[in-house]
């Protein structure tokens, strides 16, 4: 059995390449399906973020390219178009790699919270879908537990920054003071949220909610005295919007480049920001051609993230090594499973060994075999199977391997020295 994680992060993917390879949330299922149906994929779950998309697995006996394989083929691409992008993390990798993921540590934003709850999202989904077993449950729920213990024992949680935070903080390099800006926030998710209370915080009173949903708008705009429209409505309000963020999980563009070169002759040229922090993109790439348009994606916040990152440089170094510890004690249990389906496998054959010795011996004792000289019989016919495929194979072991498994046959059988000679004897 083994373990892999693999994918593609904003660290080694750059933007046009991730939104390819994106999962939406209701093809994950199928998907899933799809994957655990190759063979030799017992387990998988998928974690697909405007960061990353990443899949992890649990193989008996598979290739460790053929999820590879179907990745790249599942979303049409050739495998080579995907080859300099991809990292792959075989067992304790993979476990590490998950383990990061969870604290944070994986992350553009280092320590953000978010992407936790987006794994667990991903657990869900998979254990609905049925592709969650035992090695992938034991995996998440060992990850989640180690998050919560890298935010409570180091200091990687405090003064937390997210993408929405960086987004609000470039803004505000923009324009200086938002108190006499509106914002104009599309889609309501929970990075548009974050978004929305870090403009509120930020002296920003005058909001736009638009999002497919026309309730889930008013349920975030009513929380800033917003206003909330459809995203069909945006066309008529784009004039006002001076900050604009999207995020949504549209596979299309939803703000074109003739719809704002309009809503700029409106303004007069009065400035835009527009930050595009959805992959796909919710803005096409030729808006950032226009003047008096400022468009940024989520992989231009990097030189803010970056400030982040050292300030937790100490907060780093204390849950790597808490993650390096759990790791460990996860692999150890990955092995005694192991040692288990091993120590099972051998009850069986020797329970298969004694139901054919006793059907044998009852089958003579039927016909009127003398009880003493059949228990001798058996005892003897018994002990002979057992004892004897590991004697043969003993006698058989080539010179450099025979002291080490001999040793471990000692070891395993708790021979004294005393017994050694017993048997030279004998």
């Amino acid at each position: 059995m083994a373990l892999l994680a693999f994918g593609l992060n904003h660290t080694t993917a750059p933007l046009e390449v991730r939104e390819k390879v994106t999962f939406d949330e209701g093809m994950l299922s199928d998907a899933l399906t799809e994957l655990t149906g190759e063979t030799g994929i017992d387990e998988a779950a998928i974690l697909s973020t405007c960061n990353r998309t990443e899949i992890y697995c649990h193989l008996n006996d598979a290739d460790k390219e053929w999820p590879i394989n179907w990745f790249s083929g599942y979303h049409g691409c050739r495998k080579n178009e995907l080859h300099n992008y991809i990292y792959s993390h075989p067992d304790a990798g993979a476990v590490k790699h998950v383990l990061r993921v969870a604290s944070g540590l994986d992350s553009m934003v280092v320590g953000e919270p978010q992407v936790l709850g987006q794994l667990k999202r991903a657990y869900q989904t998979a254990k609905q879908a049925g592709s969650i077993g035992k090695m992938l449950n034991r995996l998440f729920q060992h990850s989640f537990k180690v998050a919560k213990d890298v935010r409570s024992n180091t200091m990687i949680g405090n003064h937390p920054v997210s993408v929405a935070y960086a987004a609000v903080s470039l803004g505000k390099q923009i324009f200086g003071d938002l108190a006499r800006h509106t914002a104009l926030l599309v889609g309501a998710g929970e990075t548009i949220e974050l978004a929305a209370k870090h403009l509120h915080d930020s002296g920003l009173h005058k909001m736009i909610v638009a999002n497919r949903t026309l309730e889930r708008a008013q349920k975030l705009a009513q929380q800033y005295s917003a206003y909330a429209i459809t995203l069909g409505e945006i066309p008529r309000h784009l004039d006002e919007a001076d900050i604009i963020i999207c995020s949504t999980a549209s596979r299309q563009p939803l703000l074109r480049k003739d719809m704002i070169e309009a809503a700029v002759l409106q303004r007069r040229h009065k400035p835009v920001f527009i930050l595009d922090i959805a992959v796909p993109r919710d803005v096409e790439p030729e808006v950032g051609e226009l003047e008096d348009v400022y468009l940024y994606s989520v992989d231009d916040l990097k030189s803010i993230i970056d400030e982040n990152i050292k300030s937790r440089r100490e907060a780093v170094r204390q849950a790597e090594q808490i993650i390096d510890s759990e790791v460990a004690q996860f692999m150890d249990w990955v092995n005694s499973q192991d040692a288990v389906a091993t120590i099972r496998a051998l009850r069986n054959q020797a329970q298969r060994v004694r139901t054919d010795v006793l059907e044998a011996a009852l089958q003579k004792l039927r016909l009127g075999a003398a009880p003493e000289d059949l228990l001798r019989e058996v005892t003897w016919t018994l002990t002979n199977k057992l004892i004897h495929p590991p004697s043969a194979r003993l006698n058989k072991l080539g010179a450099s391997q025979k002291e080490d498994i001999l040793q471990t046959v000692r070891d395993l059988y708790n021979l004294t020295p005393g017994d050694l000679q017993s048997g030279e004897r004998d």
